[in-house]
């Protein structure tokens, strides 16, 4: 009895200790599991920040289509400018945001008419109103898609003339509608810079499509029209930074 007594004792005491050490094994897996979810939910979530204000440098490429005093026209050719620019975004959600811009861009184009140098310089500010689609605005890679109305504004022109033996008889001017409207678009890439992805370096392309022909006419016997054609299309790059906020 005293023998059957200890075993069935021993066996109680031995099947209770397995238990306890399984429990404890489940208990320790499930705190590493919730731990390693934590830590991955921590590391994966990054709070959408809805401002962003961002500076950009926007080389264009454009050509203008000028008249020499002879009243003949003088194909321009495709040249690199110089553009800058800052813009403001509101981030809907991680997909979908709005943005607008003010950027400065001076188109020049220098041809010969005759003995004369010429170079003829336009000034424009252009404000872009986009809806922007993005692929994940949190994340640190994006890839963003834009498009909507933009607004120029021709803000002044100069035309300079070197005078190579010969002499300015009559007087070279650049008659220009003072704003028009056409539509932008284009794509662009973001990589995030820190660690909590608000800022940024972005580059991209803009492609622009005019609906108004800008050159106007008009000439007298003192004066002529120098630009015949600015063209419709307008291509540019653009690289940057941007800070969300």
């Amino acid at each position: 009895m005293k023998n059957k007594k200890f075993k069935f004792i021993a066996i109680s005491a031995m099947t209770a200790l397995i238990f306890s050490n399984n429990v404890k094994g489940q208990d320790a897996v499930k705190v590493q599991e919730t731990t390693t979810v934590a830590s991955t939910s921590t590391t994966e979530s990054t709070d959408l920040k809805r401002g962003e204000f961002g500076i950009r440098y926007i080389p264009t490429f454009i050509k203008i289509d000028v008249r020499n005093s002879n009243g003949e026209e003088v194909p321009g050719t495709v040249s690199f400018q110089n553009g800058f620019g800052i813009m403001l975004g509101f981030n809907i959600t991680e997909h979908v945001g709005l943005q607008g811009e003010i950027n400065y861009l001076q188109i020049s184009q220098k041809y010969k008419d005759l003995t004369l140098n010429r170079e003829v310089t336009i000034r424009y500010i252009n404000v872009p109103l986009l809806l922007s689609l993005n692929t994940d605005k949190s994340k640190q890679f994006n890839l963003n898609f834009v498009v909507g109305p933009e607004f120029g504004f021709n803000t002044g022109y100069d035309v300079k003339s070197d005078a190579g033996g010969g002499s300015d008889s009559i007087k070279a001017v650049a008659i220009l509608k003072k704003s028009n409207v056409g539509l932008a678009y284009g794509a662009g890439f973001e990589f995030a810079l820190n660690s909590s992805h608000t800022l940024r370096f972005d580059l991209g392309y803009r492609g622009f499509y005019n609906f108004v022909d800008v050159a106007g006419k008009g000439n007298s016997a003192d004066n002529f029209n120098v630009v015949v054609k600015v063209p419709r299309n307008r291509n540019s790059l653009y690289a940057g930074f941007t800070v969300q906020f």
